[in-house]
């Protein structure tokens, strides 16, 4: 399976590595063109605010928008999840507006404030595994058709819309590669392609 990762800021190669590891080939995407290769994208942590005004100036945003109204699978992490939602506060709007969900961005503080702790999730994995918060957004709203897979004291963490994967954390920076697994089985059931 050809998962594409949006290569234009933030943690790309640690994405594309867990992707490897799970067996899929990690396709550097940067244009709309290499899209169109790819059967699921990840978009990954970094500055939403960046990735968004770079994805508009290459078309990225509304080719993401319509391959993922096509039913291709996207999971986002951190900012990812951002620029994925419907709503967000703390900061412009969001860019994709793809699953229903109400974000605040950097919610838990800035940097210094980052964390790594262990989450449970039992439709990924039965056992507790490590995870990182970096300058993580809140879910503050989830729509009727989302699915709270995962919480971290109270808050959701881990959503899922039909295809589509968002997560507040940041699985590859700890290496852990059950989530990776997970979005892929979803592409796979899904077909992976729009």
């Amino acid at each position: 399976m050809r998962v594409g990762v949006l290569a234009l800021q933030g943690d790309v190669s640690e994405h594309a590595q867990v992707l490897r590891e799970v067996g899929a080939e990690p396709v550097l995407v940067r244009t709309p063109q290499a899209l169109e290769d790819v059967q699921a994208l990840v978009l990954p942590g970094g500055e939403s605010t960046t990735l968004g005004a770079l994805m508009a100036r290459c078309g990225l945003d509304q080719a993401i928008r319509r391959r993922a109204q096509e039913g291709m699978p996207v999971f986002g992490t951190c900012a990812g999840l951002i620029l994925m939602a419907r709503r967000a506060s703390g900061g412009e709007p969001p860019l994709l507006g793809l699953m229903d969900v109400a974000v605040e961005r950097n919610a838990y503080g800035r940097q210094r404030e980052s964390f790594e702790d262990d989450l449970a999730c039992p439709a990924v994995d039965p056992n507790p595994f490590r995870v990182a918060f970096i300058r993580a957004p809140v879910i503050t709203g989830v729509g009727e058709g989302v699915q709270v897979l995962a919480r971290h004291e109270g808050l959701p963490v881990l959503v899922r819309q039909g295809r589509l994967l968002g997560a507040t954390f940041h699985p590859e920076i700890t290496g852990y590669t059950g989530v990776h697994r997970y979005f892929c089985s979803l592409a796979a059931s899904a077909g992976g392609v729009g």
